[in-house]
């Protein structure tokens, strides 16, 4: 899969700035959506490139050992409960997905507790019942468990190399199910108590960031317990010391199941040239270990938006993307990614319906 994911089409590109030059609009007015297009119209080697729809959300759920350390205040059967309220319909990025008619697949990947739905290894199991009798939204289960929970990092390795691999392979898994159902861009997802910690780990190995910098509050915590998350981060780095230029070392010792697979769904992505639209600070340092396996998959990693989480931005500046938006969000589940969605689909629509000056008859400069 890694070795299929190649550069973006300089000459798609190039036939995408020259037709932008020909639309009826002032050259660049449309700022940062013409550089999108234009990326997108190199992923897919085409111009005009495809539009970015349907759109699918992968929503990875999983528990973190490290939550014994008290860096969060959330106790972790929230993470199981809310997988079920995601398919029940009843979740932030849920109602978002309905507004653009995305489907919502939730991947248990290392979800602590069991829970009770689907085969083991994938596939679709029963659905809770809709919050309303007009419930549309087509949502699935995917049981992909590679174990109930990671080790806590501050006294061990997260996870072992095999339990990366195989938590990267059920992350692309997912994408080349999602694009084989006709998926035309990929959102990411993610829930699981206490997974802005190794977040921040995975930022900081990778970027080389202090972890003060790039350790956030998460869902709101004090003072006494951010403190106790920078510490406990600083701890982990310096107990494991990993090394970025071995992305699966760095994710086994830091990294949560659901962060692995999000980049195995980026580089699943990436390898059928389709947009992958990133969230927020799970996803990104997710991307940068995406990245650091394959660092042509940067081309199809759209940032959906900035995280409020510090080292959100961290990671976007390493990775050389720029967000659509900037609204401050800090829920995960995929739903600043999700509100982006729009703003893609509006960048490629353009090069499909826009007239030229010629074809309108418009006099240019």
């Amino acid at each position: 899969m890694i070795d299929g994911i190649s550069p973006l089409d300089e000459g798609a590109m190039e036939a995408a700035r020259a037709l932008h030059a020909r639309l009826t609009k002032p050259a660049g007015s449309l700022g940062a959506l013409e550089e999108l297009s234009v990326r997108l119209a190199g992923l897919a080697g085409e111009c005009p490139p495809p539009l970015p729809e349907p759109v699918a959300v992968a929503v990875f759920a999983g528990d973190h050992g490290v939550h014994a350390q008290g860096v969060s205040p959330w106790p972790q059967e929230v993470t199981g409960q809310m997988v079920a309220n995601f398919l029940a319909g009843g979740a932030v990025v849920n109602a978002f997905a309905r507004q653009v008619g995305a489907s919502v697949t939730v991947v248990d990947v290392g979800v602590l507790d069991d829970l009770g739905w689907g085969d083991e290894g994938g596939g679709s199991g029963p659905i809770p019942a809709p919050r309303s009798s007009g419930e549309e939204q087509r949502r699935r289960l995917v049981a992909a468990k590679v174990r109930a929970g990671t080790r806590d990092m501050t006294a061990e390795a997260a996870l072992t190399r095999e339990e990366v691999s195989a938590a990267l392979e059920a992350g692309a898994r997912v994408a080349f199910k999602l694009v084989d159902d006709g998926a035309r861009a990929l959102v990411t997802g993610d829930m699981g108590i206490a997974n802005t910690t190794p977040a921040a780990a995975l930022i900081a190995a990778f970027t080389g960031a202090d972890a003060e910098v790039v350790t956030g509050r998460g869902t709101g915590i004090d003072d006494y317990r951010y403190a106790r998350k920078v510490a406990v981060v600083r701890a982990a780095l310096n107990l494991h010391k990993p090394d970025p230029a071995d992305p699966v070392g760095v994710l086994a010792a830091v990294g949560g199941l659901e962060h692995a697979a999000i980049a195995g769904f980026i580089l699943g992505g990436a390898s059928r040239r389709v947009p992958v639209i990133l969230d927020g600070v799970i996803a990104v340092s997710a991307a940068l270990a995406a990245a650091a396996l394959a660092p042509d998959a940067v081309g199809a990693m759209v940032a959906g938006h900035r995280s409020a989480e510090p080292g959100a931005t961290v990671a976007l500046a390493h990775l050389g993307l720029d967000p659509l938006i900037d609204l401050g969000l800090r829920l995960g589940e995929g739903t600043g990614a999700v509100l982006a969605v729009p703003i893609v689909a509006s960048a490629v629509r353009v090069l499909h319906e826009v007239a030229t000056f010629d074809s309108a008859g418009v006099s240019e400069k």
